[in-house]
């Protein structure tokens, strides 16, 4: 029943996500590509509105239960909002797949290119039906097996971000919020995005994912970080905060000095679940209400606090500045250590 039930609401979602989909292309989409002679394409245009639709989905879906809760219980009470506009900015632009649009211009090809080499070459890949034959036809089993695996990675994901500097500056795009809200999880780089992307599509390619459950997956993990992100007192109790990743205890990630710059680089880096947090012992249960952003945002006597930029180009800019200046820092460390050496 559980599977007839699970299998039954995923065709009707899938049909209502297609209807709005060809209505969309219908009324709107076609007539602007026949009038910017574009109809080269349309089949393109079309594929790529299904995520469009799905993520408007969800926007409406976590506005409508998420900002309620921010005017009802807030952890921080806000003077203004207006740091919150960049993020809402980031939000449609993720959530409209225009990031994933440059993904598949730029690096789809290549993906495709991978895909028919593992074929000829029968690279072997992770299939469900083969370890455990009858798997794939349930289709939460399989679901659920998926979103552990690519929860695991996306730890580890996370953690790289952090560890590596060149790739903290892009990731400190997201950290250099201060006012943390249900917008704040698509605030990120978009450099960060389409790495991240190609990262866990290869992935889901390798293990076995299905296009449709892709989708699923992607939607799913980006409602529940939209959750813990979200500027609400929210409490999940001691089980469920150790089965599923709180706003509380992704809050701590987000505080200065604790979430990422503290001891060992961090904490509670887990995506979606804090077992991994647990597992590999990076977890902070702390639940008190700290300061978020990042430590040399702040002003100090001798300096200004550094300037991460308050519109979504001034941030993605000052992340490649920020990039650069390290490289050039590294560069001439580099040469020094061997005019010493020499």
């Amino acid at each position: 029943m559980l599977h007839a039930m699970g299998t039954g609401m995923g065709l009707e979602f899938e049909r209502f996500v297609g209807l709005l989909q060809t209505d969309a292309y219908i009324y709107i989409v076609q007539p602007l590509l026949f009038h910017l002679h574009l109809m080269d394409y349309d089949e393109d245009a079309y594929d790529a509105l299904y995520w469009a639709v799905v993520g408007v989905l969800e926007i409406a879906v976590t506005f409508a239960i998420l900002r309620p809760l921010e005017a009802w219980r807030p952890i921080e009470q806000w003077e203004q909002r207006r740091a919150l506009w960049p993020d809402v900015w980031y939000t449609w632009i993720a959530k409209l797949g225009i990031v994933n649009a440059l993904f598949f211009v730029w690096l789809q090809p290549t993906i495709n290119h991978l895909e028919t080499w593992m074929t000829v070459k029968n690279i072997w890949t992770v299939n469900l039906d083969e370890i455990a034959p009858g798997l794939t036809d349930q289709p939460l089993v399989s679901f659920a097996i998926y979103l552990v695996v690519l929860d695991f990675l996306g730890y580890w994901y996370h953690r790289w971000q952090h560890r590596f500097g060149i790739w903290w500056e892009l990731h400190a795009v997201h950290h250099s919020q201060r006012q943390m809200s249900l917008w704040n999880d698509d605030r990120n780089h978009f450099v960060d995005d389409i790495v991240q992307t190609a990262f866990f599509t290869v992935v889901s390619l390798f293990i076995g994912v299905q296009p449709g459950q892709f989708v699923v997956l992607v939607a799913v993990s980006n409602t529940l970080q939209a959750i813990q992100h979200v500027n609400a007192r929210l409490p999940y109790g001691w089980w469920l905060e150790r089965v599923i990743v709180s706003p509380s205890f992704h809050r701590r990630h987000h505080a200065m000095e604790y979430g990422h710059t503290g001891t060992a680089y961090g904490c509670n880096f887990g995506v979606l679940f804090p077992w991994w947090d647990m597992i590999f012992r990076t977890a902070s249960w702390e639940t008190a209400v700290e300061p978020t952003g990042i430590t040399d945002q702040l002003d100090r006597p001798e300096q200004r606090g550094r300037n991460y930029g308050k519109g979504v180009w001034a941030q993605q800019w000052l992340a490649l500045c920020r990039i650069k200046a390290r490289m050039t820092a590294a560069s001439a460390a580099a040469v020094d250590s061997r005019y010493e050496r020499s």
